[in-house]
């Protein structure tokens, strides 16, 4: 549901999007029965923000591309953005009106009624081509290979953008994106607006004696999948800005994801669990996450403790992050957290 997952997670999770209709706003929908203290707060909002006053693009432009190609903008009244993510920065730049297309992932509620071209960084370039773009803006997990090279043979430019591992990638993304649409002032005031708006959720952590540790697993139960996040997944930025520990991490943990073992569980042991929330629904909720072998025997699982939040945002380290970072807190904090 990230840019930056690990490849062998992409076509499980297209999978699992295609067969829930993913929408990112079940919020506490898939928490179960439980009685824990976290697991409700702080739903993301499922409409982005535009910037208001954003000037007309000014093209044309030639910009870098995480390709190492050179790429020649010459319009942006046809956009087509590859992921979620790319999306949103699209979109809160104050350009969606003229996006014409969308990742399956692409799940905020001004991008809901796009076709959808792509599904996880599977492009149909077929689908692409026919709605005559103007500019395409990918990840570099964006593939495969070949229809990529399909849609630039024909001749339209292709704009391939880093992937976010942490809270650091954030700013980078967005100027990366405005500086191809030729808009790289609206690109300045997006980040720090995003900036501003992290920082203010990291002041409102309250004050805690010891700090929690988290572990981030991957679940998809329709697919028997079910990992245990490492110091690649993505997720340790996120736990580390909310004040805790990635337990994953912390337990030796060095890759993106690990198969559930209760031995894995048992090193980790976490205070707290972050799950995406279609991937809690996917196990039952937090009934059916308490089953899993070995995750009842975590201080997380004696006291149900889950902070959930929507697949189309957690990782997406885009400009609604802050919000993220605020259900995180929310969650695992609760009524300490400062306002």
């Amino acid at each position: 549901m990230r840019t930056h997952l690990a490849g062998a997670l992409l076509s499980v999770l297209a999978l699992t999007l295609t067969a829930t209709g993913c929408t990112g706003t079940a919020g506490a929908s898939g928490t179960g029965t439980t009685t824990g203290p976290a697991t409700s707060a702080g739903a993301v909002d499922d409409r982005v923000e535009p910037l208001t006053g954003v000037a007309a693009p000014r093209l044309p432009v030639t910009v870098d591309s995480a390709d190492g190609r050179k790429v020649t903008v010459t319009g942006a009244r046809r956009i087509v953005p590859l992921s979620g993510s790319l999306s949103e920065i699209v979109f809160t730049l104050g350009l969606g009106g003229r996006v014409v297309a969308r990742d399956i992932t692409a799940t905020f509620a001004q991008a809901r009624k796009l076709p959808v071209v792509t599904r996880n960084h599977d492009v149909s370039a077929e689908s692409v081509l026919s709605l005559h773009p103007d500019l395409v803006v990918a990840e570099e997990t964006s593939g495969p290979a070949e229809a990529m090279d399909q849609i630039r043979a024909a001749g339209v430019p292709v704009l391939v953008v880093k992937p976010a591992a942490g809270l650091t990638d954030v700013g980078p993304r967005i100027h990366a994106v405005a500086a191809a649409l030729g808009v790289p002032d609206a690109g300045e005031r997006l980040t720090r607006r995003a900036q501003d708006r992290i920082e203010a959720v990291r002041r409102s952590i309250p004050a805690h004696a010891d700090r929690p540790r988290v572990a981030f697993l991957y679940l998809r139960g329709s697919a028997a999948v079910y990992l245990i996040g490492g110091a690649k997944s993505g997720a340790t930025s996120l736990i580390e800005a909310a004040g805790g520990i990635d337990a994953g991490a912390a337990s030796g943990l060095d890759k993106d994801f690990t198969a559930i073992t209760t031995e894995a569980l048992a090193k980790a042991a976490p205070d707290a669990i972050l799950v995406m929330s279609k991937g809690l629904e996917s196990v039952g909720g937090v009934d059916g996450l308490v089953k899993i072998p070995g995750v009842a025997q975590t201080p997380a699982g004696m006291k149900r403790r889950v902070v959930s939040v929507e697949d189309g945002v957690l990782l997406n380290y885009g400009p609604r992050t802050d919000q993220v970072l605020r259900s995180i807190v929310g969650q695992l904090y609760g009524d300490g957290t400062k306002r």
